[in-house]
């Protein structure tokens, strides 16, 4: 007795034994990925903020980063130019090369597109005190110059300037004057910008403003290398540097008192600066407009730092939080989530060094102040990034364990269970079959075994010999109820056929029943034809709003294969009395036909109007005509003008259930051979909502 009952569990223990490990080895197997990951991510993460630092070092020591820590981002700042703080105190602006190279290396320029670069710096010198410099450049056809004498100023390529600080604004108007010299080859148009205030400029007699300082250079070739230098849609690239006089400022340098340098209201300044053509107001290049590009800021910094890191900037004498040029962290990805169970796991998993904090402290020297940048890492952003990959992950490991846990539910189910019932009425049969006769037609004794299947073999010996018996006998019984049955159809057939004469009337109800009966009896003496079975069908007549059934049907016609279907008519709801799924089964009967026709790229429409009693919905395609000796006929049973058609799949049929269905809908379908192609029309009766 024990053995028995070792033997009905031995099975179920091994496989569930099995299961169990598989569960185990694969939740370890992940957590041994993830620690390994986890370091590795801990290392690359360590390496990344040593490049990181040094990176951000580099930057902030280049001019470029010099001129970010001189000009601190300011909240709310207007889009306009300002001039910024340049890590030169003055720059050569008679020098082309010079201040060229200056801007170039500060980082300063504005771009606006196509049209030009401007860069607009404050400077100052013992001698003549502090300056406002704008540079830059534009595109221009060749640059006509300004005679001398000549009071008009818009005859010439010229500049207007503005600079407003300080509730003043001073503006000038710089007309270009060219400048004689010797003529070497590939040498462009050189000159003077000399300033007008622009109050005065047009006034007899004009002076120009004595500090006003400004130089422009035109190369000598075409933009455009297919162009000739001497074409008259030829554009010229112009470089030019100008120093504005400011009062405010050269009065401020001379003043009793020490003198605050940078002014505190730098970031108050604005500077407007145009480049007009000659005869025109139309700039060539305008401040005002949008830039598309911006100089170098420190807010920049923070597409280098890794999710997590934190950078701080601040004077070195600074000593609150509020005094920060900038506090800038790493964004996460807001696109990915994690879970924080996974989280969670992923921080408890022991990886090497990662308990020591990240910090570095740099000292950066400018040529006014000297600034620390303080970079920190968080090594926890490599639990929350690694877990939102492992959030990730975790559905394919979750779908293994879950695949284990069906599969195991499989055996035990459809297997364990079904041999261990089976086991125990087998024992039980086998008991009462001891006396039996022995029949050794089907030998399972080669299967025996101490376990379920080992017992169940063993009553399976003893059963077999009764199960043949009882098939054979069984085989014979439904042969003869066969039999029997095809005799039944056979001869109740007859008999029904007499009834339906004496009871032809539809309106009699006997006609009605006689009629299913007959459909019953060709179902199951297999005599129905596909016509006589749809000609059968009862369809749930309802109300339906036909708007939104035609709107689905144009939309979800790709789906089935038949693409630009588009709908066109009311919009209102408009209910009609069909059914649903028939009246469905009509419009792709129709509309697979309108596609099988249709000239290739062309749109099938459906167009729904609607009276105080009916709507009709017009179904058009644009393709070849329907034979004049076919449009009667196509709405009958196998009518088609394939003559493959079966060997497609097309038995003529679908319009023929189109028509049956929308009768038994009460409404009517017809077909029209029209000016571009046919059209379908169908009519329903309207509801009474």
């Amino acid at each position: 007795m024990n053995k028995f009952l070792l033997a009905t569990y031995r099975l179920r223990i091994l496989f569930r034994g099995v299961f169990l490990l598989l569960a185990v080895a694969t939740v370890g197997l992940a957590l041994s990925v993830l620690q390994q990951e986890k370091q590795l991510s801990y290392n690359n993460y360590q390496s990344n903020f040593n490049k990181t630092r040094l990176q951000i070092s580099a930057t902030l020591r280049h001019p470029a980063g010099q001129l970010a820590l001189l000009n601190p981002p300011v909240e709310n700042q207007r889009a306009s130019l300002h001039p910024l703080l340049l890590p030169y105190s003055a720059i050569d602006f008679d020098d082309q090369n010079k201040v060229q190279q200056a801007i170039a290396m500060s980082g300063c320029l504005v771009q606006y597109g196509n049209e030009g670069a401007l860069c607009s710096g404050i400077g100052n010198n013992p001698w003549a005190g502090g300056f406002i410099y704008v540079a830059g450049n534009f595109n221009s056809k060749q640059l006509v110059s300004h005679k001398r004498g000549n009071e008009s100023l818009m005859q010439a390529h010229r500049l207007k300037v503005s600079v407003s600080l300080r509730g003043q604004t001073y503006r000038w108007i710089a007309p270009f004057e060219e400048e004689i010299a010797p003529a070497r080859q590939n040498q462009g148009v050189r000159g003077r910008l000399t300033g007008f205030n622009e109050s005065e400029a047009n006034k007899p007699n004009a002076r120009p403003v004595k500090d006003f300082r400004g130089w422009a250079w035109q190369q000598a070739v075409c933009n455009q290398a297919d162009l000739d230098d001497k074409d008259a849609d030829c554009q010229k690239n112009t470089f030019f540097s100008l120093r504005l006089p400011i009062p405010a400022l050269q009065e401020a340098l001379f003043e009793k008192k020490r003198p605050v340098w940078p002014p505190q209201d730098l970031d108050q300044m604005e500077v407007s600066l145009s480049v007009l053509p000659p005869d025109s107001e139309t700039a060539l290049l305008d401040s005002k407009s949008a830039p598309t590009a911006t100089p170098f800021s420190l807010k920049d910094l923070q597409n280098n730092l890794l999710p997590g890191e934190t950078l701080i900037i601040r004077k070195r004498d600074a000593q609150e939080s509020k005094d920060d040029l900038v506090n800038l962290t790493g964004a996460f990805e807001q696109s990915d989530e994690s879970w924080n169970i996974i989280t969670r796991l992923i921080r408890r998993l022991p990886v090497d060094e990662y308990d020591i904090p990240l910090e570095s402290r740099e000292t950066i020297n400018t040529p006014l102040a000297n600034y620390e940048v303080l970079l920190k890492g968080d090594v926890r952003s490599v639990s929350k990034s690694l877990s939102v990959v492992a959030s990730r992950v975790s559905w394919f490991v979750g779908a293994m364990l879950l695949a284990l846990t069906l599969a195991w539910l499989l055996i035990e189910v459809s297997i364990i269970r079904r041999i261990t019932l089976l086991t125990r009425r087998a024992v039980s049969l086998s008991k009462t079959m001891k006396g039996a006769g022995e029949l050794e037609q089907f030998d399972v004794s080669d299967l025996r075994s101490p376990d379920e299947l080992g017992v169940l073999a063993s009553c399976l010996h003893d059963l077999l010999r009764r199960v043949k018996e009882d098939v054979e006998r069984e085989t014979i019984r439904t042969e003869q109820e066969k039999e029997m049955w095809h005799a039944v159809g056979h001869e109740i057939m007859s008999p029904l056929q007499s009834l339906m004469a004496l009871h032809g009337n539809a309106e009699d109800q006997s006609n009605r029943y006689i009629s299913r009966m007959q459909q019953a009896i060709r179902v199951l003496y297999g005599s129905a034809s596909p016509s006589e079975a749809f000609q059968s069908t009862v369809l749930q007549v309802s109300e339906i709003d036909i708007t939104l059934f035609l709107k689905n049907v144009a939309s979800n016609a790709p789906l089935v294969g038949i693409p630009n279907v588009t709908y066109e008519g009311v919009n209102e709801v408009v209910m009609v009395k069909a059914d649903e799924y028939s009246l469905e089964d009509v419009v792709t009967h129709v509309l697979r036909n309108a596609e099988r026709y249709r000239e290739s790229g062309t749109v099938i429409s459906i167009k729904l109007e609607n009276s105080e009693t009916a709507a009709t919905i017009t179904m058009h395609n644009r393709g070849p005509h329907i034979a004049d000796d076919l449009i009667d006929k196509i709405f009958e049973y196998g009518v088609s003008d394939q003559l493959d058609s079966g060997a497609h799949g097309n038995r003529g049929q679908g319009l023929f259930v189109a028509k049956t269905y929308m009768a038994k809908m009460g409404g009517t379908i017809s077909a029209q051979n029209v000016a571009d192609g046919v059209s379908f029309t169908l009519s329903l009766q309207r509801g009474s909502s």
